[in-house]
């Protein structure tokens, strides 16, 4: 089973979403633990590890759209997840 963490700059972005919008952003970080390959892959310059970004309709947050882009490390089978963009 893969790890998934927050990285300080997403979990602070989280506190300041709605409950709403944290469960569905939570719900991403269960679902890369089962799967890392979750959403539309981004370059990434370090051949060991994967880039993705998530992206939430504000139907499936109950408030705004939100990207979640998250790093997949092959050495660690971890995936961390960088940034949270919470639109209009």
């Amino acid at each position: 089973m893969t790890q998934a963490f927050y990285s300080d700059a997403a979990d602070k972005a989280r506190a300041e979403l709605s409950r709403s919008e944290q469960a569905a952003v939570e719900s991403v970080r269960r679902a890369l633990e089962d799967d890392h390959k979750q959403g539309r892959g981004l370059p990434d310059a370090d051949p060991r590890s994967e880039s993705y970004v998530v992206e939430l309709l504000p139907e499936q947050t109950g408030g705004r759209g939100i990207s979640v882009v998250y790093r997949y490390s092959q050495e660690l089978d971890a995936c961390l997840i960088l940034w949270l963009i919470a639109g209009p």
